[in-house]
């Protein structure tokens, strides 16, 4: 098995990407939202990887964090979603946006990928509702934001804020991606959050 691949990236396609290792050229498929952050042609790219063996062919999935092949494969574990049913939701959401989606039961976000029905997002959804997790989004998010604030804090000042931001008429999704980008530190309170998160909606 193919774990990851690293080399020097080649090409970039509508759907996967040329890496070549030591003169073998591997097409990878990728989703859109991955290809935004791949480093320019002729640069070196790491590619953690998911080789999907059929019949007739062997194809190469990559992703550029391990955390990303790992939302991969709980989509494709899905009963009706394959590696292709899989890519097509990813390159509509990011892993992280898939994650508010589920976690709001938002099954028109999810179904708005290509070749995926409402059944099926609904099916994603009740599936993947205890395996993928807004904490560790969350918590990325105020780690990055403060080595110093206190993650648990952190969260429950996130949650509160997010609830109000419901309340007020916001959709789930919508909240907490609007609360994610809300710098946080020691100081922050849950009135700071919804202040700046509602500024981020506005605009």
């Amino acid at each position: 098995m193919i774990t990851y691949i690293r080399g020097e990236l080649i090409a970039i396609e509508e759907e996967k990407v040329i890496v070549d290792v030591n003169g073998v050229g591997f097409g990878i498929f990728m989703p859109g939202t991955a290809m935004n952050y791949l480093p320019a042609i002729g640069e070196e790219v790491k590619l953690h990887t998911y080789m999907n063996v059929r019949e007739d062919a062997m194809q190469l999935f990559g992703f550029l964090t391990r955390d990303d092949l790992k939302v991969f494969k709980l989509v494709i574990g899905v009963s009706g979603i394959g590696p292709k049913g899989g890519l097509s939701i990813l390159s509509k959401l990011s892993p992280d946006e898939l994650r508010f989606a589920v976690m709001a039961n938002d099954a028109k976000a999810i179904s708005a990928a290509p070749g995926i029905g409402k059944k099926t997002a609904e099916k994603l959804i009740i599936e993947l509702k205890d395996k993928l997790s807004i904490e560790d989004v969350l918590e990325r998010n105020a780690g990055e934001a403060s080595a110093q604030a206190p993650v648990s804090a952190a969260n429950e000042a996130q949650t509160e804020a997010i609830q109000a931001l419901v309340a007020l008429g916001y959709g789930n999704t919508e909240a907490v991606k609007a609360v994610k980008k809300v710098p946080m530190d020691e100081n922050t309170s849950v009135e700071d959050i919804l202040k700046a998160a509602l500024k981020y909606m506005m605009f």
